[in-house]
């Protein structure tokens, strides 16, 4: 196990040079001169003074090798520069955001899996029965829906109509549990539709598999109830894939909440992001991008560890 933990480690730190290898190859890869660019955003044309003072402020004019190894030497220390809009440290304004989509993820995680996986273990003890297809087509639907569809359907029918929720905002735990609370339920909710979908056929699919297997014959034939043998046999068996999909649409999720957020009115990272790339702040682009990709491979380092631990036989591939 700690061999196998090692590995996947240096695989995942591996990783995380090449994205932030790559995060800053971006900025002298794309056309045009970024600085330039910022410094033009209201449609003049810069002074070639301001130009050459902002380059010389933010070490663009070193060569490309010394700009590199001062990238990582800050990366290193944690810095991940500091914001050309309100000139505060971008890993602060990370930090101050970060926690709340990481919420959002985790809340739309939970219901997913509470939802997802009882119905598709009782989808597939009641394969090709009425609620076996009732679930199939319900799943489907769900999937059809697009999630900012969703939401804003939500706020049409719970907020506006019914008034049993707001329609959005922030409120933090601290100041009101309650309030904060009620705020995350819709948004959470409008994720973990198409989610738990995912879910409820992957759970399916993999009980259907294992439930064919000999070691779940043998336990048959040995006369245990059908209830030990799904709790002892299948569900362990059948929670890898499970986990691997869960933590992919998680990782997906790291980046793909931005139309939630908005309609709610989420303060997130992905609403960060979309003020970030149209005020043309590189270097908050560059720490956003590169803290999501982080979590995105760490995710996976701690979903790649579970399943090892849910099927020993990961350890020795």
């Amino acid at each position: 196990m700690l061999a196998y933990l090692v590995r996947r480690s240096a695989v995942a730190a591996v990783m995380i040079f090449m994205v932030a290898t790559a995060v800053f190859m971006i900025l002298h890869v794309v056309p045009g001169d970024p600085v330039e660019v910022m410094l033009s955003s209201d449609g003049t044309t810069p002074d070639p003074a301001a130009v050459a003072d902002m380059r010389s402020r933010l070490g663009l004019d070193q060569p490309l090798t010394t700009q590199y190894a001062s990238y990582l030497s800050r990366l290193a220390r944690g810095d991940l520069g500091r914001s050309f809009l309100d000139d505060e440290e971008v890993l602060h304004n990370i930090a101050q955001r970060l926690p709340r989509t990481l919420e959002l993820i985790a809340a739309a995680t939970g219901l997913s899996l509470l939802i997802g996986i009882p119905l598709g273990l009782l989808a597939a003890r009641r394969r090709g029965q009425w609620i076996d297809r009732a679930l199939s087509g319900t799943t489907s639907f769900a999937l059809s829906i697009p999630t900012f569809v969703l939401g804003t359907l939500f706020v049409l029918v719970f907020a506006l109509l019914l008034r049993l929720v707001p329609a959005g905002g922030f409120v933090p735990f601290g100041v009101s549990p309650l309030a904060h609370l009620t705020l995350l339920l819709m948004p959470s909710a409008a994720i973990a539709v198409g989610f738990s979908a995912i879910i409820i056929r992957m759970t399916r699919s993999t009980v259907l598999d294992v439930l064919q297997q000999d070691w779940v014959r043998t336990a048959r034939a040995k006369g245990l109830r059908e209830r030990r043998v799904l709790r002892r046999h299948v569900v362990r068996n059948a929670l890898g894939p499970v986990l691997t999909v869960t933590g992919l649409q998680m990782g997906s999720m790291l980046g793909g909440t931005v139309l939630v957020e908005y309609i709610f009115n989420w303060p997130g990272m992905s609403g960060f992001l979309v003020r970030a790339v149209e005020s043309r702040d590189y270097p908050e682009v560059q720490g956003i991008v590169l803290v999501t990709a982080t979590l995105f491979i760490l995710l996976n380092l701690v979903v790649d560890v579970l399943h090892s631990v849910l099927d020993p036989q990961v350890r020795r591939s």
